[in-house]
């Protein structure tokens, strides 16, 4: 009798607020990749994007990263190097309220992965009443670095924006 009530009384005593750390969840459970597959690099770009993550962003960008898009109004291509990038996309992380970056089918890829052409779906949201949605494609030229870890070295923007 005295050993149920001592029992009672310890497990009583767990915070249901603070549960413990789960130990069976591995590495490729969690919400950030280790870079070490091509699906890291996408996995990370959205994690980047959904929780405005400026660190987890810089580490998908090689430190030879460039951007270019494609400026409709004066129909010229501009392109940007990682520093630049940081800053646009820091801008963007912290003027938005909502970021939803949805991943959809790869339409090309090289042999080796090194170059992708995926469509997504982004859905920018700065407030209840302007709402930003646009459709595309990335090509992203990819490479290793000496860990192993895929970094995006070009991104070349071909969505409708």
């Amino acid at each position: 009798m005295l050993f149920c009530f001592l029992a009672f009384i310890v497990n009583s005593c767990v915070n249901p607020f603070a549960p413990e750390i789960d130990e069976n969840l591995g590495f490729e459970g969690g919400l950030i990749s280790d870079q070490k597959s091509v699906d890291g690099i996408f996995k990370n770009f959205q994690y980047a994007y959904t929780f405005k993550d400026t660190l987890i962003y810089s580490g998908i960008l090689d430190r030879d990263f460039l951007f270019t898009f494609r400026d409709y109004n004066l129909g010229v291509d501009v392109t940007w190097g990682r520093d630049e990038e940081m800053k646009v996309t820091y801008g963007l992380f912290q003027n938005t309220q909502r970021l939803d970056l949805i991943w959809n089918n790869i339409i090309s890829m090289t042999g080796d992965s090194s170059v992708i052409v995926r469509s997504f779906n982004l859905t920018i949201t700065f407030n209840p009443t302007d709402i930003i949605y646009v459709d595309g494609r990335v090509n992203l030229e990819l490479k290793k670095n000496n860990q192993d870890k895929w970094k995006i070295v070009r991104w070349t923007d071909e969505s409708n924006f």
